[in-house]
């Protein structure tokens, strides 16, 4: 456990060392010994925010210490802490504290700065199944949004709008796109059938197919977090395999139109292997 934890505190350590700077993904993949991916979602999920919301606080609360400790002009300070201007540098600020960094000046208000992240680890092994996915053809709308069960639940609506009819249908979420710095994580979600609409011709794409680790979470989708947190706060330190990058790709096995019992939803997650 020491050990995977160091792992994820010396990413926080080359974060605070450089928040100054750009930070690219083969330095964070070099430290962590993990793919950009796998990093990311292990920091997300053990430290509760992403490590470009991380940076990007990092640099906020800095430049919030310049502001009350010194005469610095307020754009040379947006620029020190690693902003490209000073438009963005007080997009930012004001979107953190709620004030302006004119305002902050001229209050000298409190410092309102956060602790750093300390890393979460999980009590529960998850013993995934190892599976092979056979290339699979599917009909799709997307929606790039955060990583949240509302927006997801939104565009399932709208899918599910276009009239299905066939009783041989299966159902995929397919998670596409992850940028590494980003103070979310921001990514283009698909939702998927496997047989075209009656309505609407939807366009068509394979899901790729091949060796997955597939995780079963049961209960409410609006719950999926807490096995994605199991995943990336235990088992991922633990399996000895190695990661492919394609995306992760959710199976709505039993839905909630399929049971009127919450308990009885079934949803398979998989993560693709090399």
């Amino acid at each position: 456990m020491e050990n995977q934890l160091n792992c994820i505190y010396s990413v926080i350590n080359f974060v605070e060392k450089h928040y100054d700077q750009p930070i690219a993904i083969k330095e964070l993949e070099d430290i962590s010994h993990y793919s950009y991916r796998n990093i990311q979602r292990i920091f997300k999920y053990s430290c509760g925010e992403t490590i470009g919301s991380f940076q990007q606080r990092l640099k906020i609360e800095n430049a919030y210490k310049r502001i009350l400790y010194t005469s610095e002009p307020l754009t040379s300070i947006g620029l020190e802490v690693g902003f490209a201007n000073i438009a963005s540098f007080s997009k930012a600020f004001k979107q953190h504290f709620g004030i302006s960094p004119k305002e902050a000046r001229a209050g000298k208000a409190a410092l309102l700065c956060g602790p750093s992240p300390v890393p979460a680890w999980s009590d529960q092994l998850l013993k995934p199944e190892i599976v092979y996915l056979a290339p699979t053809q599917v009909y799709y709308r997307s929606i790039q949004c955060d990583y949240d069960p509302e927006a997801i639940e939104g565009l399932w609506d709208r899918l599910l709008q276009d009239n299905f009819k066939s009783s041989a249908i299966s159902y995929y979420g397919v998670i596409a796109d992850e940028p590494l710095i980003k103070t979310t994580i921001r990514c283009r979600y698909d939702a998927c059938a496997t047989v075209d609409s009656c309505t609407k011709r939807l366009p068509s794409k394979m899901i790729l197919g091949g060796r997955y680790a597939r995780f079963k979470h049961l209960g409410s989708y609006e719950t999926i977090d807490e096995t994605y947190t199991k995943i990336y706060t235990r088992w991922i330190f633990d399996s000895g395999l190695e990661f492919s990058h394609s995306p992760i790709i959710e199976k709505y096995e039993t839905h909630a139109d399929d049971t009127v019992h919450t308990e009885d939803q079934l949803t398979y997650i998989l993560l693709p292997l090399k």
